[in-house]
């Protein structure tokens, strides 16, 4: 589910397409996603970076200061400044796509529901596990999301 999916920023210069569906997707509630998005959440798909096909338009990066001191470069459009996907740690083959930048933002929904001991108290979890923080990936993730992900980071 979810390849062949397209998106892109507000203004439409900047076009992607999934070459695949996502390994997993995260609704976060942390206080960074907050701030960043100016929301209530981000929803987020994990995927390999050279599984997002660009197809137009200038990208800049962005490095935004995150509680855990890791470094969080956003990638976003030169010209309207949307960002459209991030690299938490600077890992680079692992991206966090930012859902709602899909033409079909209900095509992917969240696996889990991370960081909610810091979610806005009037928003509602419910459709997937919700944790305080974080949860235990090999519990959760697919066997074939977990392979995928094993491929581009090794064990860690």
């Amino acid at each position: 589910m979810g390849e062949g999916l397209t998106g892109g920023c507000a203004c439409g210069a900047v076009r992607y397409r999934l070459a695949s569906g996502p390994m997993f997707v995260h609704c976060c509630h942390c206080r960074d996603c907050q701030r960043q998005t100016g929301g209530a959440f981000a929803i987020n798909a994990l995927i390999e970076t050279d599984r997002i096909e660009l197809n137009g338009g200038a990208m800049v990066v962005a490095t935004m200061p995150t509680d855990s001191g890791r470094p969080h470069d956003l990638h976003r459009c030169a010209a309207c400044g949307v960002t459209l996907w991030s690299d938490y740690g600077r890992r680079r083959v692992m991206s966090f796509l930012r859902v709602a930048t899909l033409d079909d933002p209900p095509a992917l929904k969240p696996d889990v529901h991370i960081f909610t001991r810091t979610k806005l108290p009037w928003v509602e979890v419910s459709g997937a596990p919700s944790f305080e923080v974080y949860y235990d990936m090999a519990e959760l993730w697919p066997p074939e999301s977990l392979a995928r992900r094993r491929a581009l980071l090794g064990n860690g």
